[in-house]
């Protein structure tokens, strides 16, 4: 039986993604359950990879991408007990995704409850795992603090305004115009990205300060995102998107920095956040925290602002529409219908 998958062809523009059809279906190995893919993300870490730019990714293509998925299992290899065919399960596996079948280790599957969309779920792995470890595991936020993140219109950023709103924390996000309503809605105040002197856009905002800054972006935000923080605060950068899109910035020079000022005297504390090293560090807490989330989204505490849909064949457009910045919310595509 054959199935379609997309291949990163080598590092550079979408156009370097190739649907492509393969003969035989993957068979799973000891210890693997095959999972049938229903739905993966197109989120702005794939961009990354995409151009070669993730350091968590020692691959070279050709390859297939794919951050997350949400599949049922279809078939199981020697020794597995974890998982039985049929099961609904999650999981973060930074490439593969994009693939109508893949072949995984069954004890990182998480199942997926009862009464949950495909696309809800998704949500959850990459985009709401991600603000709630760090803003539970590396800020330990407090309610009645108050926090800032950059791009909070995006699958991230919208996660985090539900997270902190659930927490009783004061949430500032900035972004351009036309998400502001959307951070509105998530319990956020939104700042203007593109205001002509955004420093000063964020200090007219923040006032004294926030406890704790998120910052996505690197570059020449970093230094801004530490000047909105309050004496004792906590600058957390958790990408380079500046630098991706060739907006300036350098990915070395941004984590010597964030050293440099975690170092110096300056009343700050600074951070970097990679979900990807979370998990080999403490690979218990991801099963546990993507658990704590699926229990939220069932009891109606977070909502996931769905972009859209798109199918697989899909790849090239939504990872255009990444990069062009205009993307409210979650990206999702599907993979299969069945």
């Amino acid at each position: 039986m054959s199935f379609k998958r997309i291949l990163l062809k080598k590092y550079g523009g979408p156009e370097e993604l190739e649907l492509e059809t393969v003969a035989e279906l993957p068979k799973p190995g000891k210890g693997e359950a095959r999972i049938r893919v229903v739905v993966t993300s197109a989120a702005f870490t794939d961009v990354m990879i995409r151009k070669g730019q993730y350091p968590d990714v020692k691959e070279k293509p050709p390859f297939v991408p794919g951050y997350d998925l949400v599949g049922i299992v279809d078939a199981l290899g020697p020794g597995v007990s974890d998982v039985t065919v049929g099961d609904r399960v999650a999981d973060l596996t930074t490439i593969g995704a994009y693939s109508e079948y893949v072949c995984l280790p069954a004890e990182r599957l998480t199942r997926v409850p009862d009464g949950i969309s495909h696309e809800d779920a998704l949500a959850m792995i990459l985009s709401a795992v991600t603000p709630y470890q760090m803003l539970h595991r590396v800020a330990k936020v407090r309610a009645g603090q108050s926090i800032l993140i950059h791009g909070a219109g995006g699958a991230v950023g919208t996660a985090m305004l539900q997270l902190a709103r659930d927490a009783g924390v004061t949430a500032f996000g900035t972004d351009v115009a036309a998400k502001h309503a959307l951070i509105r809605e998530f319990g956020g105040q939104p700042i203007d990205a593109q205001a002509s002197d955004p420093g000063a856009a964020i200090a007219g905002a923040v006032g004294e300060g926030v406890d704790f800054v998120f910052d996505p972006l690197g570059g020449e935000s970093l230094s801004r995102s530490l000047h909105a923080l309050k004496p004792g605060g906590m600058l957390v950068a958790f990408g380079f998107m500046n630098e991706v899109l060739d907006r300036g910035g350098s990915i070395p020079l941004d984590f010597v920095r964030l050293k440099l000022w975690d170092w110096l005297p300056n009343g700050h504390a600074t951070a970097f956040y990679s979900i990807g090293a979370m998990r080999r560090q403490h690979p218990e807490w991801f099963k546990h925290d993507l658990a704590a989330l699926f229990a939220m989204l069932s009891e109606g505490r977070l909502a996931p602002a769905i972009a859209e849909v798109l199918p697989l064949a899909d790849a090239r457009r939504a990872h255009e529409r990444l990069e062009a910045g205009d993307v409210e919310g979650k990206l999702i595509l599907r993979v299969s219908d069945r």
